[in-house]
């Protein structure tokens, strides 16, 4: 069974909408598919694509072609996901020396007689 990694149209007339799905090279357009990995929408301008990366990245080891546009927006979601990870490490470091900062409370005192 050959698989590809294609886009799948919705949304109505003039106002196209896709989902990138996983599918049997041999099935139609919009029809049966094996898993949904994405969304895209080219009418929004900027970042108009969700993809899950990681699942797309397994598809291709297991021989899944991707479509020309399919293999350009996994290209910009990579690239979106790698810019943001090394934020994301750094908002935990931050986080993380933060909590070490603060000190615990001092022990209550006790009453003396």
């Amino acid at each position: 069974m050959a698989v590809s990694i294609r886009l799948r149209r919705e949304g109505a007339k003039n106002r196209p909408y896709y989902k990138i799905v996983v599918a049997d090279s041999r099935s139609p357009r919009d029809g049966k598919f094996i898993e949904i990995i994405g969304t895209y929408d080219p009418k929004i301008p900027g970042n108009n694509s969700s993809l899950k990366v990681e699942r797309a990245e397994y598809w291709i080891s297991k021989g899944a072609q991707p479509s020309d546009t399919v293999r350009s927006l996994i290209k910009r979601n990579k690239k979106i996901a790698t810019a943001a990870e090394p934020l994301s490490r750094v908002d935990e470091g931050a986080s993380q020396s933060a909590r070490e900062q603060v000190s615990p409370p001092p022990p209550p005192a006790e009453p003396s007689s």
